[in-house]
């Protein structure tokens, strides 16, 4: 038998340094990456979000987007998680190594943590949605009883993810408003938390009924005329998770190449809507919630954004 020298300190010095790369070389996303082959549609780039610049973003409801270049997909979930239908769109993600950003709402993270740790342990960046995703949304709320759920939503999510009360909160600095019903207060103290506010670029329509082949093509269509951005959609919604493996498909077979979108440091990359912008959110609000829901004061061109 050969008995291996004692290391002498130099090796061991390089030792300890392969060591502590292994968790990145060898981490899950990067084994799965290499399992899916060029064939899969992956990853093509990620971009830092730093949250401490007060972003509100998603030409949607603000006049401000991700900087995308052509041809760039980001992929966003709301609503979740749920049970069955969540578990098919991460199947379907896993499939093509692809990642997406999933806005929870707290009080299903809070019955559903093994569905939460899937989703961080698998690559995938967590988001905000509200603890009860009020059926009057916050904008209707008091502002205390609007942060107060919103605050509720943040511990329920990090407490699922696995991690420990008293850590700093939120762990996920990520956050979309129910409806997209924000108030002008809410972007400003979310900002003032350093989390970043998203509405889209695009959206699937997905709350409407509709069968998974109309859901593909009608957001093929819709990508197709736009080019680019950042899309929502509802992994809870049956026709959402039937449809998801055909969807990563086409987008790999129209050229389409997937941005996935983290926390970190800036500046992020932004592009400011072109003139004549505006909210497409606020004339749906304002038919769904009535007089009441209109906003108190307008998305100008510079709100919800520190100056740098």
């Amino acid at each position: 038998m050969h008995v291996l020298s004692p290391l002498r300190p130099a090796a061991l010095c390089l030792a300890a340094a392969l060591l502590a790369l292994m968790p990145a070389a060898f981490s899950p996303a990067a084994a799965q990456a290499a399992e899916c082959g060029a064939q899969a549609l992956g990853v093509s780039r990620t971009i830092a979000i730093d949250g401490s610049e007060g972003l509100a973003l998603g030409l949607q409801t603000y006049p401000r987007t991700l900087a995308l270049a052509d041809h760039e997909v980001v992929l966003t979930f709301d609503d979740g998680p749920a049970h069955g239908a969540t578990e098919r769109v991460l199947d379907a993600l896993k499939e093509e190594c692809a990642r997406a950003t999933f806005f929870l709402v707290g009080a299903r993270a809070a019955e559903a943590p093994a569905l939460i740790r899937r989703i961080v342990a698998e690559g995938h960046n967590a988001g905000h949605h509200s603890y009860s995703h009020p059926a009057r949304t916050l904008r209707l709320m008091s502002e205390d009883a609007a942060q107060a759920d919103i605050e509720k939503g943040f511990h329920a999510v990090d407490a699922a993810a696995g991690f420990p009360a008293g850590a700093p909160s939120p762990h996920f600095p990520f956050f979309r408003f129910p409806g997209f019903a924000d108030t002008p207060e809410l972007v400003r103290w979310l900002g003032e938390r350093n989390v970043t506010v998203f509405g889209a670029d695009l959206w699937a329509s997905d709350w409407q009924e509709m069968t998974p082949r109309a859901e593909l093509e009608l957001v093929m269509s819709r990508l197709q005329a736009a080019g680019k951005g950042v899309i929502l959609f509802h992994d809870p919604r049956p026709s959402t998770a039937a449809m998801m493996p055909d969807f990563l498909r086409e987008l790999k077979a129209r050229g389409f190449r997937l941005v996935h979108i983290v926390p970190g440091e800036g500046p992020t990359p932004i592009v400011h809507a072109k003139p004549g912008w505006t909210s497409a959110t606020e004339g749906i609000i304002a038919k769904t919630l009535g007089p009441k829901g209109l906003r108190s004061e307008p998305q100008e061109e510079g709100r919800g954004v520190k100056s740098r």
